[in-house]
């Protein structure tokens, strides 16, 4: 632990790296503070030199030019505090910069941490993140999300017409996914400790496939069985938390069960007016304005506050109905199971949301977004070549026609095949656990 540690050089270069990532960390005095509390002098050095991409270790120990023996025994103890991302394939370690979100945030929050001094990061953390808006506003710009909603079945009309695909669904997740894990969910433990958390259940975060093996390996998860985790997912619906998941369609990573109040990814949608920090489901909230007696319990749930009530106060026939601003709502079915008198249900959307397939597309699909391509692309800061080629590439992205051609679908969805199947390449071997 760094704490007590004057800021040093490696300690902005570490803020560099990680403003590189798709997320983003402006700089801060605050963060500063953060980094300073996590990672020690010598630790905030080497974390500033490694890539975003998992890579092999014996690539890392070349890169860096260093024993891989070491260096390995290092990275595994700041993976164990959740400083590195640490996974493992066909025998062979791979390591990358965790980036704050989804990363150390969460690795500090997934468990029980008396090692650290947790309400003073805590403090740090809803300055950094919730009382100022520069790191919302960079980890959720452009369209494409970390995070998609997972609309509840139950809510879905039964006819020949409706189809939802098991990607979509959380049970379907859950059975197909080994190993599987469940945490602490970060955001309301850290509002725990700055006395901002809600009564909700807190044990409720499922990690799944690859990652939850490393999660569980390194401390941060329990492992659990199908049915234990189903359980969470009932537990959580009871508890009038919404499914939010990994926003990809094969190897899906997580599922958080969100509410509101606590959770991150919607107080960047209701506290900073961000449209849609988590990706919609393909369905959103429909009234039956028959049933509806508009008594507002759906607009108490609701996460995104997308909900309100209409009054009429003719004297003849004074009524009360929900109303649901279509544009806000996440599709989460949140609103349905909070309704008593059957007048909720979901309908599909006129337009299915765009789901990447794996993580490389969304992460190439983000990186194009942002403008952070050539991060992507070009990321060892050590090669004068790499710094070279990433600044003509920065210089690129941001250029008219470089804009104008991504805004031509035909030339994005090429162009972003390109960049998937040279990421895809560039990580090895490991890419089969990750697609």
């Amino acid at each position: 632990m760094g704490h007590g540690v004057k800021a040093t050089g490696g300690y902005q270069r570490l803020q560099r790296q990680l403003d590189r990532t798709t997320a983003g960390a402006p700089p801060s005095p605050v963060l500063m503070k953060i980094l300073q509390l996590l990672y020690r002098a010598d630790e905030a050095e080497l974390a500033a030199q490694l890539p975003g991409c998992p890579t092999p270790l014996k690539r890392l120990a070349r890169r860096l030019k260093t024993p891989a023996e070491p260096l390995g025994e290092k990275l595994r103890e700041m993976a164990q505090r959740g400083l590195v991302i640490d996974l493992q394939h066909q025998g062979e370690n791979y390591y990358a910069l965790a980036p704050v979100a989804i990363g150390f945030f969460e690795f500090t929050y997934m468990r029980a941490r008396p090692d650290l001094p947790m309400a003073e990061l805590s403090r740090l953390f809803d300055q950094y993140m919730d009382q100022d808006d520069r790191f919302t506003r960079s980890a959720f710009r452009g369209q494409t999300q970390i995070g998609r909603s997972l609309v509840r079945e139950e809510s879905l009309p039964v006819d020949d017409h409706t189809e939802i695909l098991d990607w979509e669904r959380a049970s379907h997740i859950v059975r197909s996914a080994s190993p599987i894990g469940v945490s602490l969910c970060a955001c309301r433990h850290k509002a725990s400790h700055v006395e901002k958390a809600c009564d909700r259940p807190l044990e409720v975060c499922l990690s799944l496939n690859a990652p939850a093996e490393s999660l569980i390996r390194n401390g941060f998860a329990k492992p659990a069985t199908v049915s234990e985790a189903i359980d969470v997912l009932e537990k959580s619906k009871q508890a009038g938390l919404a499914q939010t998941a990994d926003n990809v369609q094969r190897k899906i990573t997580y599922i958080c069960n969100c509410c509101g109040c606590c959770c991150e990814m919607f107080r960047a949608a209701t506290k900073f007016g961000l449209s849609h920090p988590i990706v919609t489901s393909n369905w959103m909230m429909h009234i039956d304005s028959d049933k509806c007696k508009g008594c507002g319990k759906c607009v108490e749930v609701c996460p995104m506050r997308a909900i309100g009530i209409d009054e009429n106060a003719a004297p003849e026939k004074p009524t009360k109905r929900a109303r649901c601003n279509e544009e806000l709502c996440a599709g989460c079915g949140v609103c349905y199971g909070a309704c008593r008198l059957g007048a909720v249900t979901m309908k599909p959307r006129p337009k299915r949301t765009f789901t990447p397939e794996t993580v490389f597309d969304r992460v190439v699909a983000m990186a194009i977004e942002r403008g952070t391509l050539a991060n992507l692309l070009f990321d060892n800061p050590q090669r004068l070549s790499h710094r070279a080629l990433g600044r003509v590439m920065g210089v690129l992205e941001k250029s008219p026609p470089y804009k104008a051609a991504m805004a031509i679908k035909p030339l994005r969805s090429a162009f972003l095949n390109k960049i998937v199947a040279e990421a895809k390449k560039q990580v090895g071997p490991i890419r089969d656990a990750l697609q």
